[in-house]
């Protein structure tokens, strides 16, 4: 893959396709069509599904329902692979079902890491500003960074 390709967005065909790769994946786990003892009782949400431009490999994100361990449902879900694509290959109509790459989703996560950030208290307090009968000269907070002592403070 050239750098031209790496950094273009996907296509509506690949977006489209990947979409409805993700709701026949849904469709075959939600029905419980699959025979693995560790996929049985297992709720798992496929969140998104990336094509390649040449529509010939697929990533799978997902996520178990309800959170938990995404990386214990990996082996399980390469396990099942063959049985995927076979499935996939009944219910979307493509010149050739695309090979299957499953990773764990860590948007949510990372979701939840910005919430947290965003909710803190330095980050409430930069956002009202200063209470009343504080200054609101900003030079005044030289005197607290440690390296404007040393006369160093030039971003290293």
């Amino acid at each position: 893959m050239t750098r031209r390709q790496a950094n273009k967005a996907p296509s509506q065909r690949q977006l489209r396709v990947g979409e409805e790769l993700r709701h026949a994946l849904a469709e075959v786990i939600e029905r419980g069509d699959i025979h693995d003892p560790a996929l049985a009782h297992q709720s798992i949400t496929i969140t998104e599904v990336r094509v390649s431009p040449d529509l010939r490999n697929a990533t799978v994100f997902f996520t178990p329902l309800g959170g938990g361990d995404a990386t214990a449902l990996l082996a399980p879900l390469r396990r099942v692979r063959p049985y995927l694509r076979h499935e996939l290959a009944r219910r979307v109509q493509l010149r050739a079902v695309p090979n299957l790459s499953f990773e764990p989703d860590q948007s949510f996560d990372e979701f939840q890491r910005i919430n947290t950030l965003l909710r803190s208290e330095a980050v409430r307090r930069d956002l009202e500003g200063p209470e009343e009968g504080e200054d609101e000269d900003p030079a005044d907070d030289i005197d607290d960074d440690p390296l404007a002592e040393e006369g160093r403070n030039d971003g290293a």
